[in-house]
């Protein structure tokens, strides 16, 4: 393992994005409800961003902020419940994406990254290993209806992390970090 984590974390920083969706709040109303927060990342210069369909769901504004503090309104590209992925937009310059790697190339037991905005905290780094591979819908509870293959890490992934990118120590993108299985 690297000595360090940080040159990942320093490189992946400007990809990844603070996401937060809000709704009006009803008609004529001034005030928005915040009503989600999560993660994503930038996946191309023109401002693609992948995060999970949960994170943005029900929002009527979706707001991205970058590490640098710029904001963006985002809008949707498209959104898949199923296996709870959607791509959103934004439109600025100078947008940094991350690379992105082969997740069938990782192994249990490789070191992987995790950076999200847990609990809002934001650009909150922790690591942890490929736990497992091929979890299903079986160990994961979610849309029973959807196709599932994930990979399990004991990073220490919690609420806002979710639509976070999972590295790879090339700092390549294996992952979405997605699901976190309560206590059954």
């Amino acid at each position: 393992a690297p000595l360090s984590f940080a040159p990942i974390a320093k490189r992946a920083d400007p990809s990844v994005v603070f996401i937060e969706t809000f709704s009006d709040g009803g008609r004529g109303a001034k005030r928005r409800i915040q009503n989600g927060i999560g993660s994503g990342f930038i996946i191309d210069k023109d401002g693609l961003v992948l995060t999970n369909n949960h994170v943005i769901d029900g929002g009527d504004v979706i707001s991205a902020k970058l590490s640098d503090e710029r904001k963006f309104t985002a809008e949707i590209v498209g959104r898949d419940a199923r296996t709870d992925v959607a791509v959103l937009r934004i439109k600025g310059k100078n947008l940094t994406p991350v690379p992105l790697g082969d997740s069938d190339a990782s192994d249990t037991g490789d070191w992987v990254v995790a950076i999200g905005n847990p609990f809002g905290l934001s650009h909150t780094v922790s690591v942890g290993i490929v736990s497992a591979k091929g979890r299903t819908r079986d160990d994961v509870p979610l849309d029973p209806a959807g196709y599932y293959d994930f990979l399990q890490t004991d990073a220490s992934i919690n609420p806002g992390n979710s639509g976070g990118p999972l590295f790879n120590l090339k700092g390549e993108v294996i992952g979405i970090n997605t699901a976190i299985r309560g206590k059954a």
